[in-house]
């Protein structure tokens, strides 16, 4: 990477993902499966579900669920961080924060491919 060219507006787009997926589908997966379905609500079998997540589009649904919050968090924890006084630290802080987004993503992806 040349001198002054920096990769900080990729963190920053997926952070902006990140918070609009924690905002919107976040909260309504929650409602779903936290109460609708456990509280008999909306009514979906096992073997139902377990075809859905089978789906590629569903697959994809999960992946930008889980994976892009996970960059949000490493945004945001790496930046309270340095808020706390952890200036010294930038780039460790950097690679272990979005490292472990990363490392969530592999994982991801690989549960995804095994469903």
């Amino acid at each position: 990477m040349s001198p002054g060219k920096t990769i900080e507006p990729l963190w920053w787009s997926l952070f902006s993902a990140g918070g609009v997926v924690a905002a919107f589908l976040v909260p309504v997966h929650l409602f779903l499966f936290g109460l609708a379905i456990p509280l008999g609500w909306v009514s979906v079998s096992h073997a139902r579900l377990l075809a859905l997540v089978g789906h590629p589009v569903v697959k994809l649904y999960l992946f930008v669920l889980i994976a892009l919050p996970l960059y949000h968090w490493a945004h945001r924890f790496r930046f309270v961080l340095e808020d706390l006084g952890l200036h010294g630290l930038r780039r460790p802080l950097a690679v272990l924060c979005y490292g472990s987004a990363i490392v969530g993503t592999v994982a991801t992806v690989w549960v995804l491919i095994r469903i």
